[in-house]
C-alpha cells in the first residue's frame, strides 16, 4: 500500500527529528563546573611577610613591612594624649630648657637643669621626659625628669656622663650612653639605679643608636672612631665594629621601615651610609648636604628627613649652608632639599604628632626651626645658647626606644 506524504507530514517529521537531535546534544554536553570558594584578596597595606619573632617582653610588631605602622598620627596612646602639647629644647651652653607651645610658636616656660643638657628623652612607658645633662669634662652629670602632664621638672638624679639615653625593647632597662667612658650603663628605668655596664672600648664617642626590628641588637655610632658598634642585647655583648669607607664622623642612626637596613648620618661624609644590619656591612651611600647629622621618619613611614648642619666642624659658624634633605625610603634617593633662607644649622628634633611639622634645633644659631613638611617652608623661634636634642611631645607610638623619640 502506498502512503501519500503531504507537506504537512514533512513538516511534522522534521520537527520530531530536530527535537531528537537537541535532546541527544544536551545529554552529551557536560555540566558546567561548580563555582569554587570565594577568595578575598588581602586588604591594601596588609603585611604579607611572616610575623617577626621578637625578644621576650618586647611588644609584637604588627606590620613586618613597616615597623613604623604604630607611629602614625592615628596612634596616639592614652598616656601620651594626657600630656601638654609642648616642644622641649635643651640648650647645651646656657644649661636650661626652653618650652614652646607649638600652637602659638611662643616660648611659654624656661627652667634651669643640670650642666650641658644634650637631649630630652621620652621614657619607654611615655610617662616621663628625661633631660640628659652630661656635664662634659666634669663629674656631676645628671638626669632631670619632666612631667609631660604639667611640663614641669622634678628633682635631678646624679648619673655618670649621660650624653644620650635609650631603652631596651622590653622596657626593663634604661641605657645611659656614657660617651666619655666608652660605656653603656644599664639602669632601672624609673629610679636610674645602676644594673650593669657594658664596655665599648673601640667605640670612641659612642652616642646615637637604633634597634633591629626584632630587638635582638642595636647599632651605635662611634663619632670619634669613624666606625659603628653592633651590640647584642640578648647576651649584652659587643658583636663587632665596622669602619666606614669614607667621611668619618657618624652621628644619628635610623632603621628602615622593613627592618632590612640602617641609615647612618655622617657629618664629614655629607651624607647617609646604608648598612645591612644583620650582615653588618656597608652597602650604599646617599649624598645629602653639608654636615649631615639627624634622621627622622615621616609619620607615614615613607620618607626620611635628614638634617644637614651646614658645617663639618663640631663647633661650626652661624648661618652656614644648613638644609634638610627628604629621602625616599623605597628608592633610597633624595626627593627634595629644603634650604634655610639666609643660612642655618639644623641639628636634632622630631616630627609633630600630625606629621605636618618638622621641629629642629639650630645648633649654631640659637634658634629652633619649624619646617612645613608639605612645602619645606621654615619659621624660626629664638631660644637659649646652643640648642641640641629637642623633643616634640606628645608623639604617636606604643613605646619609646629613647633619644628624642625613637617610637615604635
Amino acid at each position: 500500500m502506498h502512503v501519500k506524504v503531504t507537506l504537512a507530514h514533512w513538516s511534522l517529521l522534521l520537527t520530531i527529528a530536530l527535537s531528537a537531535t537537541m535532546a541527544i546534544a544536551q545529554t552529551a554536553t557536560p555540566a558546567p563546573p561548580r563555582a569554587g570558594p570565594t577568595v578575598t584578596p588581602p586588604a591594601a597595606g596588609a603585611p604579607t611577610t611572616p610575623p617577626v619573632a621578637t625578644v621576650p617582653g618586647m611588644p609584637m610588631v604588627p606590620n613586618a613591612e613597616n615597623l613604623y605602622s604604630e607611629t602614625t598620627s592615628a596612634h596616639l596612646s592614652d598616656t601620651a594624649r594626657a600630656a601638654l602639647p609642648r616642644v622641649y629644647v635643651p640648650n647645651v651652653v646656657s644649661n636650661d630648657v626652653y618650652v614652646i607651645d607649638p600652637a602659638t610658636l611662643k616660648v611659654v616656660d624656661r627652667f634651669k637643669v643640670g650642666v650641658n643638657p644634650q637631649h630630652v628623652v621620652p621614657s619607654w612607658d611615655l610617662k616621663t621626659l628625661w633631660v640628659a645633662n652630661n656635664a662634659e669634662g666634669r663629674t656631676d652629670g645628671s638626669l632631670t625628669p619632666i612631667d609631660p602632664a604639667t611640663g614641669k621638672p622634678g628633682k635631678p638624679i646624679p648619673v655618670d656622663d649621660p650624653y644620650n639615653m635609650y631603652f631596651t625593647p622590653d622596657g626593663r632597662s634604661a641605657i645611659v650612653v656614657a660617651e666619655a667612658f666608652k660605656r653603656l650603663d644599664f639602669r632601672d628605668p624609673s629610679t636610674m639605679a645602676l644594673q650593669s655596664s657594658l664596655a665599648t672600648p673601640e667605640c670612641g664617642g659612642i652616642n646615637h643608636a637604633d634597634f633591629s626590628i626584632d630587638g635582638r641588637y642595636a647599632i651605635f655610632t662611634c663619632e670619634f672612631s669613624k666606625s659603628l658598634a653592633k651590640i647584642d642585647f640578648v647576651d649584652r655583648k659587643v658583636v663587632g665594629y665596622l669602619k666606614l669607607s669614607k667621611g668619618g664622623m657618624p652621628q644619628d642612626v635610623r632603621i628602615s621601615p622593613d627592618g632590612k637596613v640602617f641609615y647612618v648620618a655622617d657629618m664629614m661624609a655629607d651624607g647617609v651610609f646604608v648598612i645591612d644590619g644583620d650582615a653588618f656591612r656597608e652597602i650604599g651611600f646617599i649624598a645629602t648636604g653639608k654636615g649631615t647629622h639627624g634622621l627622622y621618619p615621616s609619620r607615614d613611614g615613607r620618607k626620611l628627613y635628614v638634617t644637614n648642619r651646614g658645617s663639618n666642624r663640631i663647633h661650626g659658624p652661624a648661618k652656614g649652608k644648613g638644609s634638610v634633605s627628604v629621602v625616599d625610603f623605597a628608592s633610597r634617593k633624595v626627593d627634595a632639599t629644603w634650604p634655610i633662607p639666609g643660612g642655618g644649622s639644623p641639628d636634632m628634633g622630631n616630627v609633630s604628632a600630625d606629621g605636618k611639622q618638622l621641629w629642629l634645633s639650630g645648633r649654631y644659631d640659637n634658634v629652633v626651626y619649624v619646617f612645613d613638611t608639605a612645602s619645606g617652608a621654615v619659621q624660626q623661634i629664638a631660644v637659649g645658647k646652643e640648642p641640641h636634642g629637642l623633643t616634640v611631645w606628645p608623639q604617636p607610638g606604643r613605646y619609646s626606644l629613647g633619644h628624642t623619640g625613637n617610637m615604635r
